[in-house]
């Protein structure tokens, strides 16, 4: 058996002494260019798969550590990194080489999104980490409120954020380009989602520690469509084809609007299955505020919605359509339209205001050395993250009318259930 309790007890004494660190170095005069001692010391948490481009991203940074359990997948950023200090376990890591770091970069799957972010933060690290920022509403929430109170950079890895014509969809909308915007349908196509039901236990591949793959999560028996990607799909592990995309796409709301926390939320869907994630869905939020000064009614899709062939609108490339009460704003990720195209025909874009991003990345580590707030910091993007993983619960457990400061989803006890989960034995926080 694996001594995850001694190993808790280590690291819960590392955390008590860590917190009491300082991290110190001499910051740069201008942000994004670094001499050799002006580099973070930085550890990388998943380096397999989407952790591979994590890695690249803060690679002219001091890498001191890299965590993995699957040394298959991590072997190409072992290989390019060769003289970095390799760990299975993060808590080791963190007992081991903690005090020397700056920051943390966690690509990891879902489920195991918190914890190494949670003990990252007690240490005073500034921490990245991959959408969707948690597992659960409470998670989420605990790592924003810290986040604050701890005043650590932080960064989501929705970067697409950084992308110009994200930046020039947000412009129009602030500008009123489409007057006062009532409704907006976001989605993203495919049916991914209800993976067959394992009917066999094969080994476990050879470099795999499983055991610690699972960590907190609830233990099922190895399969491949669990690990190393199939989890997405599974409650126990992963948010589904909402949590893969939507803070990638809603972002583009979220950050138009100034949106924060909805009032009612309610899903609807396939039959729910207790342990897969759907191959569609449809969410509604009501948002009472936005920066516009009434409400809107946020709808998200896992699949194309209805409104595309009432409004004989194309979906490919786009994702978003705002609805205003002076037109429509179709974009995507690389593209915008503004309709109907003859009431637009002499319209005078307005001049950029969103200043270029030097890297999403490189927002990250400039506000590490004291520069402002990354554009995904968890105080933007934690809200963001949670409008996410509540219409995952609304559709699992029903609609509701949310309290977020209390995180109640108030008259639905269903729907309560799913806010905050169970670890399982050894990993409780």
């Amino acid at each position: 058996m694996r001594p995850t309790i001694t190993r808790r007890t280590a690291m819960e004494s590392t955390l008590l002494t860590g917190a009491c660190l300082i991290h110190s170095f001499t910051k740069s005069k201008v942000f994004g260019q670094d001499t050799p001692n002006e580099k973070l010391n930085l550890a990388c948490i998943g380096v397999g798969g989407r952790g591979a481009a994590n890695v690249k991203g803060v690679s002219g940074q001091n890498l001191v550590a890299f965590v993995d359990v699957d040394e298959k997948r991590a072997a190409p950023s072992y290989s390019k990194f060769p003289n970095v200090r390799r760990f299975t376990d993060y808590r080791e890591m963190f007992d081991a080489v903690g005090s020397q770091l700056d920051g943390v970069v966690i690509s990891t799957p879902d489920h195991h999104h918190f914890h190494p972010a949670y003990a990252a933060m007690q240490l005073g690290l500034h921490v990245y980490l991959e959408k969707p920022l948690a597992h659960n509403l409470w998670e989420t929430r605990t790592l924003t409120d810290l986040a604050r109170r701890k005043q650590l950079a932080t960064q989501l890895g929705a970067q697409r954020h950084a992308m110009q014509n994200m930046h020039r969809v947000v412009e129009l909308v602030q500008s009123g380009a489409i007057g006062t915007v009532k409704e907006v349908h976001c989605w993203i196509g495919g049916d991914r989602g209800m993976p067959p039901l394992p009917t066999e236990t094969p080994p476990v591949p050879s470099g795999l520690d499983y055991d610690l793959w699972v960590g907190p999560a609830k233990y099922r028996p190895y399969h491949p469509s669990f690990c190393p990607y199939g989890w997405r799909f599974w409650w126990d592990y992963g948010t589904g084809e909402t949590g893969n995309w939507g803070c990638h796409i809603l972002d583009i709301p979220f950050w138009a609007l100034g949106l924060k926390y909805p009032s009612r939320v309610d899903a609807t869907g396939p039959p729910r299955d207790p342990a897969r994630t759907p191959k569609s869905m449809h969410v509604t939020y009501r948002f009472d505020q936005t920066d516009q000064g009434s409400g809107v009614d946020l709808h998200w899709y896992h699949g194309q919605p209805e409104i595309l062939g009432k409004e004989n609108l194309p979906g490919k490339g786009n994702n978003t359509l705002f609805i205003g009460d002076g037109g429509m704003l179709l974009c995507g990720f690389n593209q915008k339209q503004l309709l109907p195209e003859d009431s637009f025909v002499d319209f005078d874009t307005p001049d950029p205001f969103i200043p270029d991003s030097p890297g999403f990345h490189q927002e990250w580590i400039d506000a590490c050395k004291g520069g402002p707030p990354a554009t995904c910091d968890f105080g933007y993007s934690g809200p963001l993250a949670e409008a996410v993983l509540l219409g995952n619960v609304a559709y699992r457990g029903g609609g509701f009318n949310w309290n977020a400061p209390s995180l109640e989803t108030l008259g639905n006890e269903n729907s309560q259930r799913l806010i905050r989960e169970e670890y399982r034995s050894g990993w409780q926080v």
